[in-house]
């Protein structure tokens, strides 16, 4: 019974236990204080907040307008690939008609095939006939061989264009990969941003979603039309985008009711019988390039080293612009943002 008794615990005690306790006592302590190191958030002043929810928002819209151009490539890569599998399906079709025709012929030569050709002259009541016949099976074998070749030449047609079906699904997957990669940064940015501002008092917050302008979303300090337009499109798209102010920011959006920031500026110049490309990177380039002092209404204004953002100038140093997530289209001035360039659609 003895051989089985489990062996007593040894307590340390004097100088050895008190090192004991001390060591453990230390060591939770340090536990405690990395524990609550690594969950406390940083206290932030309410400018620090803004400044990072702006830099945030920033990078969200430039993933939005690469989204957004992801998007355009996706479109085109889903277009070419269905027109490519309905030309495909339409030469198939047609060659099994050619195939049909093909199999037909052959059967007639083959149940005409049965007996020599000298055997059916003999036997024929009217060789005459039978040697015109003749003649018209000869033409109708070379007939057969021009169809063989016109087989050959669809299905090296069709294989071209299931090759080239193959190569626009594969372009597609990739895009739809890149789309759900630029969506997952857009969200996280947002997200990110909104937990920031989460920590402001209600009038803090409200007074962010005013802008840095301090106006509320949709207030104008100038009436429309205020400062002419050089040109009658230049007038009209400067109108859509009054009309636009009020409408809700949704990244991805061309409108009616939404836009995100190149989508209102491709819907204003629309408006006006000019089509812009998608995105901020390739509206730039659209068009006349003009200085900062040489503005006009209707002309676009970028803002940012990456060129991620963009407005629509309406005179006096103003702007209508669709701001950032959780924000509607505003009046603002252009000197809220860093200015990278201008450029004259028309």
């Amino acid at each position: 019974m003895a051989a089985h008794r489990k062996p007593r615990q040894r307590t340390l005690t004097g100088p050895a236990g008190r090192t004991a306790a001390t060591l453990a006592l230390a060591g939770a302590a340090t536990a405690t204080a990395l524990d609550g190191a690594a969950h406390a958030e940083p206290q932030l002043t309410a400018a620090q907040v803004k400044a990072e929810a702006d830099a945030l928002y920033e990078q969200a819209e430039t993933a939005t307008e690469r989204y957004n151009g992801t998007k355009v490539a996706a479109d085109k890569a889903r277009t070419a690939l269905t027109r490519l599998r309905d030309e495909a399906t339409r030469r198939t079709e047609r060659l099994n008609s050619s195939r049909n025709a093909l199999g037909s012929i052959a059967s007639a030569q083959y149940r005409a095939g049965g007996l020599d050709p000298a055997v059916q002259l003999a036997l024929s009541s009217s060789p005459e006939e039978y040697l015109e016949g003749a003649s018209l099976a000869e033409r109708a074998g070379s007939r057969q061989a021009a169809r063989i070749t016109a087989i050959r030449k669809e299905l090296a047609r069709i294989a071209e264009l299931r090759t080239r079906a193959d190569g626009r699904l594969t372009e597609l997957r990739a895009s739809q990969s890149e789309l759900a990669r630029h969506k997952s940064a857009i969200q996280e940015k947002i997200g990110s941003a909104q937990r920031l501002l989460d920590r402001l008092t209600a009038p803090q917050r409200a007074q962010y979603g005013q802008g840095q302008d301090g106006r509320a979303p949709g207030a104008a300090s100038m009436a429309p039309g205020a400062v002419r337009a050089p040109n009658a499109r230049a007038a009209a798209a400067v109108a859509f985008a009054y009309g636009a102010i009020g409408k809700p920011y949704v990244w991805g959006a061309t409108g009616p009711g939404a836009f995100d920031c190149s989508g209102l500026t491709q819907a204003a110049w629309r408006s006006a019988g000019v089509a812009l490309p998608r995105t901020t990177y390739t509206q730039i380039n659209t068009g006349q390039r003009v200085s900062r002092g040489d503005l006009a209404p209707g002309d676009l204004v970028f803002f940012f080293s990456g060129i991620s953002h963009v407005g629509i100038y309406v005179g006096g140093g103003q702007m209508v612009h669709a701001p950032r997530p959780g924000s509607a289209v505003r009046l603002a001035p252009i000197d809220q943002m860093p200015f990278a360039g201008a450029s004259r659609p028309a």
